[in-house]
């Protein structure tokens, strides 16, 4: 008797063999070790059950799948209703208000601003790279909300009014003046068309209308080229007042219940970060009052542009940490030639590389975290003004190769939209470009350390914490502490300058709060000199294989 004929398209030609079970249902701070580690170095190690329980929960399936439909199923504008009238609003997918949901609940917005908050700004650092492996983009309104706290203080009655309301942790997406809500939002204004980043450039204009309970009342003309998250309760915009260029508070609905006049003209197709609405934006008379003296807008809106940049570090650092994990549990499933592919040298090679590059922008996003703990403290307070632009440059500018080496690892998965690593790529370069991109950051270190011989010291002390505990560290920061102690800080090389400034600050945490395999492998990459061009050039003497398991996610 003849075997039967097997059809094309049957079970039998479509049995699912040799791939990865997919990475979810763990626990995202449990299995961070360097997190962990670096957690306690910065005074956070009190905060790890918080993390812990979060971690469990933005572990789960249910999350990641609210992650991947927000990004889906993207803002869809409603310019008017049904009879014609004009609204101005911003439809979201049920997953992007659970998302904001979870992510207002756990504090992510204002917590280290609270009354007794303990190394807060750590706690929320771990806790925004947690969430960020789940979901980046929903993240932009909690930032900005974030952010905006100590500019707002710059108007004591604007603060006085809405600070409960921002401090407020029960999600409210409904579109009615604030005054009716448990939770409120903020967003940002400050890039126009013809000025990016020069925002001196800007000509929208700010028409002095008089005075009430909140200060000087404005009416603002003029449009916005990106203006993210649309649907905020309020904004802090730079506008072109008499006195010159000035911050204001411009709210989504006046506090007499009338819409404000703002029209919201389309919203931007981006490469990446689509479950966030971003804006291009008209004011036609809208009503906005001053924050801090006219004139003084830079200098008032960059206290939110100051913590933004921490937060594109931090998510940067989270994108790097999920896009590793998936590349390490495919790589731990997945067998070629015979072997585990974790198993084969040169896997392990740039597996070990991505490792350290990961654990190096954890360290160094939440040392940073810890200097905005420090308060006015004045080495924190400088360290902080060197490091905000040092970690938005370098952590951000690695990213996207970073997450293309990951990709790379899945083969032909990683290029698949299901498999998440596309989503994850299409992000890395946001956190680079917003904020001010890598040129304005290197530029901005260069103006830290021109002030004065403070800076240097309050670096060198940093640097000098870890002396003599590693000959390459040992010669290589103190050619870097010469170098810039002679003045040698030329505007053409100082890209070279903050890759160099960073790389020793990381080596210096790690040497002293990491595993010593880890710091020496640092080092002996990073600072020796025979690193390569591309992930996965380590010294062939490396312990490859203790790189991976310290990163490993399960």
């Amino acid at each position: 008797m003849h075997a039967p004929h097997v059809l094309p398209g049957s079970d039998a030609t479509h049995e699912v063999l040799n791939q990865s079970a997919p990475l979810e249902n763990y626990n995202l701070f449990s299995t961070n070790r360097a997190m962990r580690d670096a957690l306690a170095a910065n005074g956070g190690a009190m905060h790890a059950g918080f993390l812990e329980t979060i971690g469990v929960q933005l572990g789960s399936a249910q999350m990641f799948e609210a992650g991947a439909l927000a990004n889906q199923f993207t803002p869809q504008l409603k310019t008017h209703d049904r009879f014609g009238r004009r609204i101005d609003q911003v439809e979201f997918h049920p997953a992007y208000h659970a998302l904001m949901r979870a992510a207002l609940g756990w504090g992510l917005h204002t917590e280290p601003w609270a009354e007794g908050a303990r190394a807060g700004h750590v706690r929320r650092a771990a806790a925004f790279m947690l969430f960020t492996e789940v979901e980046a983009s929903v993240l932009c309104p909690v930032s900005m909300t974030y952010a905006a706290i100590p500019a707002l203080k710059f108007n004591p009655a604007l603060a006085a009014a809405w600070l409960p309301k921002l401090y407020g942790r029960q999600y409210d997406p409904r579109f009615v003046p604030a005054a009716q809500k448990s939770a409120v939002t903020m967003g940002m204004g400050m890039t126009e068309k013809q000025g990016g980043s020069d925002v001196r450039a800007n000509t929208t204009t700010a028409l002095h209308e008089g005075r009430d309970e909140y200060g000087d009342l404005y009416a603002i003309t003029g449009h916005k080229w990106f203006m993210s998250a649309p649907m905020c309760d309020a904004f802090l915009v730079l506008a072109q007042a008499p006195g010159g260029l000035t911050c204001f508070f411009l709210p989504r609905i006046l506090p007499n219940g009338t819409v404000n006049a703002i029209q919201i003209q389309r919203l931007k197709d981006k490469l990446g970060n689509r479950a966030n609405a971003s804006s291009e934006v008209e004011f036609h008379g809208a009503r906005a009052w001053a924050v801090g003296e006219e004139g003084r807008g830079v200098p008032t809106i960059l206290e939110m542009g100051t913590m933004t940049r921490l937060d594109c570090s931090l998510g940067t650092c989270g994108l790097m940490r999920r896009s590793l994990a998936l590349a390490l549990n495919h790589a731990s499933q997945r067998r070629v030639f015979g072997r585990l592919l974790a198993e084969q040298p040169l896997a392990q090679n740039v597996l070990a590389d991505l490792a350290l590059e990961s654990e190096a922008a954890t360290a160094l996003a939440l040392r940073l975290a810890r200097a905005f703990d420090a308060g006015e403290e004045r080495g924190e307070t400088l360290l902080r003004r060197l490091l905000t632009p040092v970690a938005k440059f370098w952590i951000c500018k690695r990213g996207a190769a970073f997450c293309q080496e990951t990709m790379e690892m899945l083969g032909g998965n990683g290029y698949v939209e299901e498999n998440g690593m596309a989503r994850l790529y299409r992000e890395m370069p946001l956190n680079s470009i917003w904020e001010g991109a890598g040129n304005i950051m290197c530029l901005d270190l260069l103006r830290a350390l021109r002030k004065g011989p403070e800076a240097l010291h309050v670096l060198a002390a940093e640097l000098d914490a870890a002396q003599g505990r590693n000959t390459a560290y040992d010669r290589y920061t103190a050619r870097l502490k010469d170098r810039i102690a002679a003045g040698d800080l030329q505007e053409a090389d100082a890209r070279r300058l903050a890759q160099e400034v960073a790389l020793a600050i990381q080596a210096s945490l790690l040497l002293r709060h990491a595993p010593e395999f880890v710091a020496d492998g640092f080092c002996a990459s990073r600072l020796e000199g025979d690193w390569g061009l591309a992930f996965g050039s380590l010294p062939a003497r490396l312990p490859f294989e203790a790189l991976i398991a310290r990163a490993m996610p399960r």
